[in-house]
């Protein structure tokens, strides 16, 4: 484990295994979340994970200030430079994907390849004026009712099992709550991608979904960009947490994707 200090949080990551440079992104989860995936890719890449600025380990200095995917991106940014000055592959989930769109967008020469499993992008939506409505209100609802109230519509909203986050009783908020619904819920969902810039850079986006999401606003999303981007969605096993909870049949779609990169490389080069 090591940190490194950017400007407003020091952030802590882990790397392991060796061969090609894989990063896992999370958000608002922090890197316990690929703790069945990040051993599984360590075979045949060096993994890094990391928590983002604000969650698990990574602390940030002013906890009122909003967190939006390109801060999170400039992190990520910096973190890469810090390791290396070669290309990486990029696997981001949720709100992390909307980091890695970010990230590949502001820097793309930091990024080979970018997998976004259901990153929750409602812009691209058609009905997305009522998704962003639903999401304001739902913040509302937040501050005034409390982490209960806004857990259970935020459920309702998604379509997601949150599992024991969904049996969420207290009325005054945690930080990790805090963090996720006052300063990051409506500029992650709001992050508005720019569909020509990702179609222009050398960076191949892969836009992944669920195979048991199907109906849930991230799986909605992520068949949403994929067509905006003019290519099918690659399904993943289960679903918007499927990295975690059947993580070798994700493991085999992603290392497919990644090795499938690698054999193009290759026949491109003279």
């Amino acid at each position: 484990m090591s940190t490194l200090d950017v400007p407003g949080a020091r952030l802590h990551y882990e790397i392991r295994g060796s061969g090609p440079l894989l990063v896992m992104i999370g958000a608002p989860m922090d890197s316990s979340g690929f703790a069945a995936l990040a051993p599984l890719m360590s075979g045949d890449h060096t993994v890094v994970t990391y928590d983002p600025r604000g969650t698990g380990r990574s602390a940030r200095e002013d906890p009122t200030s909003d967190v939006t995917a390109d801060l999170l991106a400039d992190d990520v940014h910096r973190l890469l430079t810090a390791l290396g000055d070669e290309p990486v592959d990029v696997l981001g989930s949720s709100g992390g994907a909307v980091t890695g769109l970010a990230l590949a967008t502001r820097h793309p020469d930091q990024v080979r390849t970018l997998v976004a499993h259901e990153p929750p992008v409602v812009d691209v939506l058609p009905d997305r004026k009522e998704v962003r409505a639903a999401i304001f209100d739902l913040v509302e609802l937040y501050h005034h009712k409390g982490p209960a109230a806004a857990t259970r519509e935020f459920m309702a909203l998604t379509g997601i099992d949150m599992g024991p986050a969904g049996d969420v009783t207290a009325d005054a908020p945690d930080d990790g709550e805090d963090l996720f619904f006052a300063h990051m819920l409506r500029t992650i969902t709001g992050y508005a991608v720019d569909i020509a810039a990702l179609k222009a850079i050398p960076t191949q986006v892969v836009v992944g979904v669920g195979a048991t999401s199907k109906g849930q606003l991230a799986n909605r999303t992520g068949a949403a960009l994929a067509a905006a981007l003019g290519n099918a969605p690659v399904e993943f096993a289960g679903d918007h947490v499927g990295f975690a909870l059947e993580a070798e049949e994700f493991v085999r779609t992603l290392r497919g994707l990644l090795a499938a990169r690698t054999q193009t490389k290759r026949a491109d080069t003279p």
